[in-house]
Order: structure tokens, then C-alpha cells, then sequence
């Protein structure tokens, strides 16, 4: 039986607290009905949170189910160089969008709203709890706000960049200066992707192009949960999660997939991939390539937060002892 309350479709609730009511009851154990998503910066141990709440809600608040917020964890065999949970690991709770790309494709933030959302509404149809746990900033907003993607056409993006290969970055942001002059002094001249991806919106819609992110409000009531990590040891953990993913075998897991499929573009700039091609092809030493990997590491973690931060909704906590307690505390508080 399927009973539906506000946007929620719940299985087999026959007692139900309607309205605002986050919880549920399903058999009579209450069952919290917002999502949930867990971020931060890499390395700061979002997994293993997920994994934590996924045992405790499992106690009080009822299954739960956990969808990857990760683009490059999309991607089959990408595994060591995107710190992907083994697949024991993920044995104990239904994990979801993970190894769903051949590392050959690629999927577009719009595609994946698609599927993620689709995924909400089959958790919640069961009566369990969806968790999202990601630090891919743009797919993590796709998913849990309201946006509404500008038009795309393959053919004309096509065209674009052909054309900009033919007369230069330079050139097609000032053709978008002349079309759109807010625009463009937004978007730096040597962005060719995004000035690109300007034109083409233009060209389509006849409009501006909408540079900047609408006002945040949630696709579904949602309650998320940051980790905080001090920068230094934030720091430690990236160099020693690059050097182990040296000494894992991130080289010989880039040769295989070499070997066997043409990797998508997004595949092949993936932090760590790039890195590990360079080194095969003789242009990096391994040092080089550890190091290159560490530093962007560090620069995206600093992005990540840059844009995480900017969300007052979200609730920081600071990762250490105690952290899966607080996190629990904030659930109750926030329902």
C-alpha cells in the first residue's frame, strides 16, 4: 500500500502524522521522511559518516538507502584513483549510482537530476531514508534544489567549439561581450567551456544566459550535514591518500582501462587519471605525478568548500570524536 503525504509516496504506512511532519510511521517504528545528505570536501571522511548514520537511523528511523553525490564514482572501473568504496563495504546498506558509466560516456548534471531524483522517489516508496554522500558540487545542487537547466544542443555546442579551435578563445568571448556584456564579465576569456556553453544557450533562446545559480530552495525537504576539517590535517589526509592510491595500483587500473575503452573527456581530466596517463606516456616521473594530483587535490578541496560554504543550510560539523552523535543531533533538531 502506497500512501502519499505532501511530495512523499510512503510504503505500508497506515498511520501517518500528515502536514509539515518530517517522520513517518511504518509497523509502528517511526521513519524519517526528509533526505539527507552528507558533504564536504574530499577526504574529509563522508563515506564513512554515511555509512555510521546508515547503522544508527537503521536503529531509530528506519532503512536506509545511500545514492552516490560523486560525478567520478559514476564512472565503472575509476575506483582507486576516486577513493570509491570497495564493494564489500557497500554490501551492508543499498548503495545507488555507483558504476552505472562505462568510463567511456559522459552525463550531464541535467541527466543526473534525473536519475538521482528518480531514485528519491523509489527509496521513499519503500519507506526507507535516501542519504546523499558526494563532494561534486554542481550534481549535489542538481539534485537537492530546484534548478532548471538551460537548453542544450549537441550540434550547435559542436559547432562552437569548432569554431572557437578555428578563431580562439578570445574571439568567442568577445563575441559574447557583444551579445551579452554581463555575461562575459563574468566568465573569465580562457573558459572556453563555459563561454561556449554561454553562446550556445543564446543562440537557442534568444535571451541572456543565466550565469548565476537561482535562489536555493530544496526539491524535497532535505536536511544537510557538513564535514569540517581543520586545513593542515585536511592537507595530510589528501598526501596520504594520493601516495596510497600510487601504492594501491592507480597506474596499472589507468593501463587497464586504456587497454580497453576510449575514456569520455570527462574520464581523462578526472584528478589523478590525467596525472596517471601523463606518467605512462613518459611526459611525468611518478613524483611528478603524485605531486601534480596532491596540489589539484587541494585546490579542488579548497573549491568545494568555497562553494559549500555559501549554503546557510547547510549544518557544519567539525569532523573528530563524537561526529556521528552530533550528526545525530542535528537530525532530531532539524525535525
Amino acid at each position: 500500500m502506497l500512501t502519499t503525504v505532501g511530495n512523499w509516496r510512503v510504503a505500508g504506512c497506515p498511520h501517518l502524522v500528515l502536514g509539515r511532519s518530517p517522520w513517518v510511521f511504518k509497523s509502528g517504528r517511526r521513519v524519517l521522511s526528509k533526505v539527507l545528505a552528507i558533504v564536504g570536501p574530499t577526504a574529509s571522511g563522508k563515506s564513512q559518516l554515511a555509512l555510521d548514520l546508515a547503522s544508527e537511523l537503521g536503529k531509530i528511523g528506519g532503512p536506509v538507502e545511500i545514492i552516490n553525490g560523486d560525478a567520478m564514482q559514476l564512472y565503472k572501473g575509476m575506483d582507486i584513483g576516486t577513493a570509491k568504496l570497495p564493494e564489500v563495504a557497500r554490501q551492508q546498506f543499498p548503495h545507488h549510482l555507483f558504476d552505472v558509466l562505462s568510463p567511456s560516456d559522459e552525463m550531464s548534471a541535467l541527466q543526473y537530476q534525473e536519475i538521482a531524483r528518480s531514485k528519491v522517489l523509489e527509496i521513499q516508496a519503500r519507506g526507507n531514508i535516501a542519504v546523499f554522500v558526494g563532494g561534486s558540487m554542481f550534481y549535489i545542487s542538481a539534485a537537492l534544489d530546484g534548478l532548471d537547466f538551460s537548453p542544450t544542443d549537441p550540434d550547435l555546442r559542436a559547432r562552437l567549439e569548432a569554431e572557437c579551435e578555428l578563431v580562439g578563445a578570445l574571439a568567442m568571448h568577445t563575441r559574447l561581450g557583444m551579445l551579452d556584456p554581463v555575461t562575459a564579465a563574468k566568465i573569465p576569456s580562457q573558459n572556453k567551456r563555459r563561454v561556449i556553453r554561454a553562446l550556445e544557450v543564446i543562440e537557442i533562446t534568444g535571451n541572456p544566459y543565466p550565469s548565476t545559480l537561482p535562489e536555493q530552495a530544496f526539491w524535497v525537504p532535505t536536511i544537510e550535514i557538513g564535514i569540517s576539517v581543520e586545513r593542515d590535517v585536511l592537507k595530510q589526509r589528501i598526501g596520504k591518500r594520493v601516495h596510497q592510491m600510487w601504492e594501491e595500483g592507480l597506474v596499472d587500473e589507468v593501463s587497464g582501462l586504456l587497454a580497453t575503452t576510449p575514456l569520455s573527456r570527462t574520464a581523462k581530466r578526472a584528478i589523478g587519471y590525467d596525472q596517471a596517463i601523463r606518467q605512462l606516456m613518459g611526459e611525468l616521473s611518478q613524483d611528478q605525478a603524485i605531486e601534480g594530483t596532491i596540489a589539484l587535490t587541494n585546490r579542488y578541496a579548497r573549491r568545494q568548500m568555497s562553494w559549500f560554504r555559501r549554503d546557510r543550510r547547510i549544518h557544519w560539523l567539525d569532523d573528530g570524536p563524537g561526529l556521528v552523535d552530533r550528526a545525530l543531533q542535528v537530525i532530531r533538531l532539524s525535525v
